[in-house]
């Protein structure tokens, strides 16, 4: 008989930690992939960051470009080629509408050039509508606004 262990081990991992996605409540499950999102974007994983959107995502930026779609925000990224620009969202509050499966949150955003030190050099407010698209939370539609600058 062959050893079962790794197996069994693999499934009762995937159990768990499904388990612990859907167990979390809709505000908690938000905040994590908030998390996880700026940890790509820290990490520069464009294809990380998509993931966490809807295909007809509406993106307004800093400076009030309007972004319709994922390709779009896509081709907008690698515009900005080498840069190394990176941009972490603060979460400020949460109000879910579970009914309809959509979500309101608010917060500040930083951006960061790490090649011109630790410290942000353009930042402001931001908004993000989410829909719970066949069980798992995502953006919609996003505003940033840009409110300060070095």
């Amino acid at each position: 008989m062959k050893n079962t262990k790794p197996i069994l081990f693999a499934v009762l991992s995937i159990l768990f930690f499904t388990s612990e996605l859907f167990s979390q409540t809709d505000k908690e499950q938000i905040v994590s992939i908030r998390k996880a999102s700026n940890s790509a974007l820290k990490s520069y994983a464009n294809k990380e960051v998509l993931s966490y959107l809807t295909d007809d995502v509406l993106t307004t930026t800093g400076n009030g470009t309007l972004l319709c779609g994922k390709a779009e925000l896509e081709e907008y990224i690698l515009a900005g080629g080498e840069s190394k620009m990176y941009w972490i969202r603060d979460t400020k509050d949460i109000i879910i509408n579970a009914k309809r499966g959509l979500a309101w949150e608010t917060g500040v955003w930083n951006g960061y050039d790490p090649e011109k030190g630790e410290d942000a050099i353009v930042n402001g407010n931001y908004s993000a509508m989410w829909t719970k698209e066949s069980g798992i939370w995502k953006i919609k539609s996003q505003l940033f606004v840009t409110l300060g600058e070095k």
